[in-house]
């Protein structure tokens, strides 16, 4: 059957042909004012440029004038681009006017008289021109897109002596109605008295034309009675059903054949029929509050004089003896920078020749890392200006005065105390601010102290208020980078450094009698306490639910059993991970032993009480305590010292020496950035020190704010760089180098399967405790009882409100809710809060999320794909967002680019050990050739709930063109790169650039 569009229904509107062989899925894009013969063409040009910044608002409606060139523009980005220009800076310099002059809204008269407005192209076009123009294809497909337009809309119109009337729009239904049936009707009748016209037929335009794969509409049209003859008085009443149990948005067009023998001929009249499958009240609760306008950032006002405010008293409770190098962005790269906000190849390629070193080795190591440093810290800086307050108010308490900040609860932004805020007064002096220093941080609000000249506050005053960002972790990885330490073993390992055979495995008294039986494990730890000082760093590979941090934990306490000289540093990039590494190492050293090395500005509540015997607490200053380190000569006689990679700075600041600890162990070492490892690494190691990095390349990597710096590799941790490296290669360094853990403890074999297959060439084992594992098997809420993992089909909305570009989307909200509902309510398999976590890829859902969960279910994690890393739930509910043709429109590249990350894909699937539900649209999902593939792994399995799968779930994987084809092969290229092609793909446009960072958390570093 023919995948082109019917010729039939774009220039008629209609076609009720009953066996046509064309496609009546009409593809158009409302935003550009084109229309598509196929699929692929659609999807090719969603992917496109011009597209992608029209609806970013990029290219925003309506158009500016330059007076000074005499040329209209899209206002938004074409505006700020052309104000660049050279033409228009060489007009502006010999007319010795500014550059930065004001755009004119209103279109000269002048212009107005000699140029014609193309309404398709939105530009101005000159009558000398316009006849060239009108040739041109873009212009061509506009009016082919008006024209079927206007088809439509005539065919939606009562025509020929007929009239239909009703209402067949159901909105909002509960499901429990809807799942009964719910009906409406329409009456048809002729306004001529004299009119023969007859009613030859009722068709959903689901059973015209042809597809790949038809399936049942909700939407079922019946004509009441026998009579087909159509008069004023006696109408023919037509009844449109709805039935439909699932959450969800249904649409469906009427097409009405009629026939008037008089003028032999036929003609048709359509009806959209549309029904909201959800609960009303919730859908008022979520809805957007205010339409979504895209934010363009303004210039921002100069900070012409600063007033320092008053540091905490945490700023001084660690005796450093050595300061940080201050490691300003230089300059010129700072201007270069200003001048490239577009994440482009050609600005990428610009960065690069310009600042980073040709080849990367043990000299230019430091300066390459050092600029892609920069290069994160000043989109860093401008993603923080999105949480600037211009109309704040303050509360003083004595010295203090509290500032509330939305969304601090969820780091977004993320404030520590330490960290510097500026306040000026609305009506003051531009340019003049007032430093204020956070003293304390509480849920939602934090504790500034100001310089004693900040007078004049009052309850109402209103106060401008910007957020610095805390240089500090930047410095230390700056001091890091700095250092003469330039190791090749460590750097650039080779095979020269491969010891010669693998490393005897000793005879080990294990402290953990579950690792008796796994061969992996013990090749690890016998590999790593055998290995002798001065080796090539050791690679712990540890996909989901291996049990990496278990052999991590051993290996550390083989190595204090075997030598009491050993001494260990063991760091994670986050302080939840490395709590984690020591709280399983409490069982076997002492206090004397074991140092939890905490940043001052930690505070004591964030810590667990096991672990606060093990730290060093200062109560004793005049003002609010924080933590610190003990004497120096305490803290040489620790034997394990646990930070996490930032706060090990702490240790060469206050004097410890090089070399003083003989292994270094990270953890979760993909999830962190090069500079961040070797925060400890470059300082602390000598020619002795022994590395070892555990972790997984395979799941997230570190999270990097700046386009430009993730395509120039920043993105890429250490570990994921030292494993592309020839001894790193399974086949040669197994038991010299690395070792790859392949039992996996946490999940269902049927959850593991496809990321075994697709991630880790299916080497993983599925050996889950049954009475996990199997924990839902025969649940009601499994389509079929013996598989464990449900797709729920959710043809939705997505929605963006006010200034934010993040998604939600409030019907696969209900669908979550209700599922968390009936698990909680499940009396046979039961399950509390702390057994579920929901992962979404959008701020804006976790948040709608938690609000429709308040009061039914508040002690559910609802996080990012980010916030679960390293984690694990008995049930994990996802849900992917991104839906309805509309806002795929947008940018097939952008929802892909987030949702379909491969290896946000693989970290949200394998966080199940017993359930694993997700809910999405799969006529968006289906794009993706690896959700492609997943579904298809779900229908064979008998997993899907909800409408059906919108294509042939046992054809191959090759039925898209366009973007799916392009990546087709993600199989055959590393999944990581792929993952950073597809970021990078999404970050193109300068106003996704500025606002993509609103669903990327910010970390807490130290």
């Amino acid at each position: 059957m023919s995948t082109f569009s019917c010729p039939k229904l774009l220039s008629s509107g209609s076609c009720t042909r009953p066996n046509c062989p064309h496609n009546h899925n009409i593809l158009a894009c409302d935003i550009c004012y084109i229309v598509f013969k196929d699929l692929s063409g659609y999807i090719s040009h969603c992917s496109g440029r011009t597209h992608k910044n029209r609806v970013s608002g990029v290219i925003a409606p309506g158009l500016v004038f330059c007076p000074l060139c005499v040329r209209a523009f899209h206002p938004g980005h074409s505006w700020q681009q052309h104000k660049k220009s050279k033409a228009h800076i060489g007009l502006a310099a010999t007319s010795n006017v500014p550059v930065d002059i004001e755009p004119e809204t209103d279109i000269p008269h002048e212009i107005q008289r000699t140029h014609q407005f193309c309404p398709y192209c939105q530009i101005y076009i000159h009558h000398h021109k316009w006849a060239k123009h009108t040739e041109k294809k873009r212009h061509r497909r506009g009016e082919e897109y008006a024209a079927f337009k206007m088809a439509q809309g005539e065919a939606e119109k009562d025509q020929n002596d007929v009239a239909i009337q009703g209402d067949l729009d159901f909105r909002i239904v509960e499901p429990v109605t809807s799942g009964r049936g719910i009906t409406k009707s329409i009456e048809i009748r002729t306004t001529a008295p004299l009119a023969r016209i007859t009613l030859v037929s009722v068709k959903l335009s689901a059973e015209l034309g042809s597809s790949q794969k038809k399936y049942p509409s909700p939407f079922l049209a019946q004509i009441e009675g026998k009579n087909r003859q159509l008069s004023m008085l006696r109408p023919i009443i037509i009844k449109v059903t709805f039935q439909q149990e699932f959450v969800g948005r249904y649409q469906e067009r009427i097409e009405v054949q009629f026939e008037d023998p008089v003028l032999e001929k036929q003609f048709g009249i359509s009806r959209i029929a549309r029904a909201i499958v959800g609960d009303p009240l919730m859908h008022d609760q979520l809805r957007p509050r205010a339409p979504y306008i895209p934010r363009v950032r303004a210039p921002r006002e100069a900070e012409t004089h600063v007033v320092k405010g008053i540091p905490p008293p945490s700023l001084n409770a660690i005796p450093y003896v050595s300061g940080l190098p201050i490691a300003d962005i230089p300059q010129h790269l700072l201007s270069a920078l200003a001048a490239s906000s577009n994440v482009t190849r050609q600005n990428i390629e610009s960065i690069r020749h310009a600042f980073l070193p040709t080849v990367l080795d043990v000299e230019s190591h430091g300066r390459h890392f050092k600029t892609l440093l920069w290069i994160e810290e000043y989109k860093m800086m401008q993603d923080l200006e999105r949480y600037d307050m211009p109309e704040a108010t303050l509360k003083q308490y004595g010295p203090y005065y509290h500032l509330g900040v939305p969304g601090l609860a969820e780091k977004r932004p993320s404030v520590s105390i330490g960290d510097c805020i500026l306040a000026r007064k609305s009506d003051g002096n531009e340019g003049h601010w007032y430093e204020g220093h956070v003293h304390f941080v509480h849920q939602y609000e934090v504790g500034l102290c100001f310089h004693r000249t900040f007078r004049g506050w009052s309850p109402s005053q209103k106060y401008h208020v910007r957020f610095k960002l805390n240089r500090t972790p930047v410095r230390r990885q700056h001091q890091a980078l700095d250092t003469a330490f330039t190791q090749p073993r460590i750097l650039f390992p080779d095979a020269s450094h491969l010891p010669m055979s693998t490393v005897p495995q000793p005879h080990l008294t294990l402290f953990n009698s579950l690792i008796a039986n796994n061969p992996a494990q013990l090749q690890a730890i016998g590999s790593i306490s055998g290995a002798p000082a001065g080796s090539l760093p050791f690679i712990i590979f540890g996909p989901p639910g291996t049990g990496k941090t278990v052999t991590v934990v051993e290996a550390i306490k083989q190595l204090l059993r075997k030598d009491p000289r050993i001494k260990v540093l063991a760091c994670a990039p986050s302080n939840s991970a490395a709590d984690l590494l020591a709280l399983r190492l409490l069982d076997t050293v002492t206090k004397d032993e074991l140092f939890r090395l905490y940043a001052p500005s930690r505070h004591k509540g964030q810590v667990p009480d096991e672990l606060e015997p093990f730290t060093y607490y200062r109560d004793n200053l005049r003002s609010r305590p924080c933590f610190g380190v003990p004497p120096f000569s305490r803290m040489k006689s620790y034997r394990v010292i646990v930070s996490t990679c930032i706060s090990a700075a702490i240790l060469p600041g206050i004097g410890m020496a090089r070399g003083h600890f003989s292994h270094i162990f990270i953890d979760e070492a993909g999830h962190a950035t090069e500079p961040e490892v070797f925060v400890s690494v470059k300082t602390m190691a000598d020619t002795l020190t022994n590395v070892i990095l555990s972790g997984d390349p395979k799941q997230l990597g570190p999270i990097i704010r700046s386009g430009i710096a993730c395509r120039l590799g920043l993105d890429v941790s250490y570990l994921e760089r030292l494993m592309a490296r020839p001894p790193y290669e399974l086949g040669i360094g197994t038991g010299r180098s690395i070792t790859k853990l392949v039992r996996n403890f946490r999940s269902h074999q049927d959850i593991l399967k496809f990321p075994n297959e697709r991630f880790y060439e299916n080497d993983l084992k599925a050996c889950a405790p049954s009475r996990i594992a199997n924990a839902y098997l025969g649940s009601p809420y499994l389509p079929n009882k013996k598989f464990p993992v449900v797709f729920h089909s959710v043809s939705g909305k997505d929605d963006r409100e006010a200034s934010s570009p993040s998604f939600f989307n409030i019907d696969e909200i209900l669908q979550v809710k209700a599922y968390v509902e009936k698990l909680k309510a499940d009396r046979v398999f039961r399950t509390n809060d702390q057994d579920i976590g929901i992962i979404a890829p959008y701020h804006a859902q976790c948040l709608k999320i938690r609000n429709a969960l308040r009061g039914v279910a508040d002690e559910v994690k609802v996080g990012s794909v980010e916030e679960f890393q390293g984690q694990e739930r008995t049930v994990i509910i996802i849900s992917t967002v991104r839906s309805s043709k509309e806002f795929v429109s947008h940018d097939v590249r952008h929802t892909l680019g987030f949702v379909a990350n491969p290896r946000r894909f693989n970290v949200s699937v394998t966080r199940a050990k017993s359930l694993l539900i997700i809910i999405g649209d799969p006529n968006v999902l289906g794009l993706d050739p690896l959700w492609k593939s997943f579904l298809n792994y779900v229908v064979h399995n008998q997993g899907w709930r909800g409408p059906e799968i919108p294509w042939d779930a046992s054809e191959p994987n090759d039925t898209i063109e366009g973007y799916d084809r392009e990546a087709q092969d993600t199989e055959h290229l590393d999944m990581n790169g792929f993952a950073r092609h597809m970021e990078a793909l999404a970050l193109e446009a300068a106003n996704e650039d500025l606002d993509a960072g609103i669903d990327r958390p910010w970390r807490e570093l130290e």
